[in-house]
C-alpha cells in the first residue's frame, strides 16, 4: 500500500468507528483490503506452451514466506471464487511474488490462470503455508527429484540458494523428468543455474526414456541413500520413491510434496444444512463436501489458505452438531472445538461460528 492508501486508511479509521476502515477501503480499492487480501499480476513469463509463471504484487505489505512454501490464489469464475494452491516460486524479500501455474487439461482454473488471466488482474491471496522447506543451514549433500509442475517449490529453494548459500549447490544434485527438453519447465534456467554453480542436472525425458523409477534413479545417482532429498511430483512417482526410501534407504530422509490433498475417507457421512452464525449465511452440502466450499458456493467471505487442511486459516469454532475431517474420517462434535472447514464435512445440520 503506498503513501495516499495509509492516508485514506487513518482518515477512515476516525471516520467509521466502530465499522473497521478495512470494510470501506476494501470497497475503494480492493488491493487494500487487509480482510481479504489482494494481489495485482504485474506481469506474465511464459515458462512452456502450458506453464506460465505470474508475477504478483501483494495489495498489502510484502509476503514473507520460505522457499518451497506455497500460497492460495482466488480467481472469480461465472461469479464464484475459486482457489486452488500453488508453490511460490521466487526468493524471499523479492518485490514481486512469483508463483507458477501449470494448466491442467480439463481443469476448470489452472487453464485460466494460465491462459487468460492478463496483466493487471486482481486476484485473492492466502498466506503462504507448507512444510516442505530446507532447514537454515541447508545439508551438505542435497538431492532434489521432481518432474513435471513439481519443480515449482524446488525452483525457489535454487534460487535462493543461489543467492544465499551457493556452497550448497556445488554438491547438489537435481533429477528433473518431463516428456521433452521443450517440456522441461525452467529447463534454460536450470541449464544455466548448473553451469554456473556445480549443481549437477540429471534431465530425464520420459517420451523417450520412460518415466523415473527408483531404479533408474538409483543408477543415475548412486549415492543417493547418503543424502537428503526433496521430492516433488505425480502421486506414483512420490510413491514410488517413499516404497524404495523404506526398503533401502533411510525413509526420514526422503521429504515429499504432494499437490492432492488425500481421498476422502470413507465414512458413514450424511451431509447437511450449514450456518454460519457469524455472517447469517446458510448453504447445503453433501457428505464429502468441505464445509468451505459449501459457504463459497453460497456467497460467504471464509478465511482460508492452504484449502489441504495443513495452514489453520479457515479455522472456524463448532457452535452445534457434527462435522467429519474428510482425510482421517474422524468425527468433531464437541460445540467450541475448532474446524478446518477446508477439510470437514457435516454430518446433520451443523452451526459454524464464522
Amino acid at each position: 500500500m503506498g503513501p495516499l492508501g495509509r492516508h485514506v486508511r487513518t482518515a477512515v479509521g476516525w471516520l467509521t468507528t466502530p465499522l473497521l476502515p478495512d470494510d470501506f477501503l476494501g470497497v475503494l480499492n480492493p488491493m487494500w483490503s487487509t480482510r481479504e487480501p489482494r494481489t495485482r499480476v504485474a506481469g506474465l513469463r511464459r515458462e512452456t506452451a502450458d506453464t506460465t509463471t505470474l508475477l504478483l504484487e501483494p495489495g498489502v505489505g510484502r509476503v514473507e514466506h520460505r522457499p518451497g512454501q506455497f500460497v492460495g490464489l482466488g480467481v472469480r469464475l461465472a461469479g464464484v471464487w475459486h482457489w486452488r494452491t500453488y508453490s511460490i516460486t521466487s526468493r524471499p524479500g523479492e518485490e514481486l511474488l512469483a508463483v507458477t501455474v501449470t494448466a491442467v487439461p480439463g481443469g476448470s482454473v489452472s487453464p485460466v490462470l494460465a491462459h487468460r488471466t492478463p496483466v493487471g488482474t486482481v486476484l485473492r491471496l492466502g498466506p503462504p503455508a507448507g512444510e516442505f522447506v530446507l532447514p537454515d543451514p541447508a545439508p551438505e549433500k542435497l538431492l532434489f527429484v521432481t518432474a513435471g509442475s513439481g519443480i515449482t517449490p524446488v525452483m525457489g529453494m535454487l534460487r535462493t540458494l543461489a543467492a544465499t548459500q551457493p556452497g550448497a549447490l556445488a554438491g547438489a544434485v537435481l533429477v528433473h523428468c518431463d516428456r521433452s527438453p521443450s517440456d522441461l519447465v525452467f529447463g534454460l534456467e536450470l541449464r544455466a543455474l548448473a553451469a554456473s554453480t556445480g549443481l549437477r542436472l540429471v534431465e530425464r525425458h520420459t517420451a523417450a526414456e520412460g518415466r523415473l523409477t527408483p531404479d533408474a534413479l538409483a543408477d543415475a545417482v548412486p549415492d543417493w541413500a547418503a543424502r537428503q532429498t526433496w521430492a516433488c511430483g505425480p502421486g506414483g512417482l512420490l510413491d514410488d520413491l517413499a516404497a524404495h526410501w523404506d526398503r533401502a534407504g533411510e525413509p526420514g530422509a526422503l521429504h515429499v510434496e504432494r499437490f492432492r490433498p488425500p481421498a476422502p475417507a470413507a465414512g458413514a457421512g450424511t451431509g447437511g444444512r450449514i450456518r454460519f452464525t457469524s455472517s447469517g449465511v446458510e448453504a447445503d452440502a453433501g457428505p464429502d463436501t468441505p464445509v468451505l466450499l459449501a459457504g463459497e458456493a453460497a456467497g460467504a467471505l471464509l478465511p482460508n489458505g492452504c484449502r489441504m487442511g495443513i495452514c489453520h486459516t479457515c479455522v472456524g469454532r463448532l457452535r452445534s452438531g457434527t462435522v467429519r475431517n474428510l482425510h482421517t474420517g474422524e468425527v468433531h462434535d464437541t460445540a467450541g472445538e475448532p474446524v478446518r472447514t477446508c477439510v470437514s464435512a457435516p454430518a446433520g445440520d451443523v452451526e459454524i461460528e464464522l
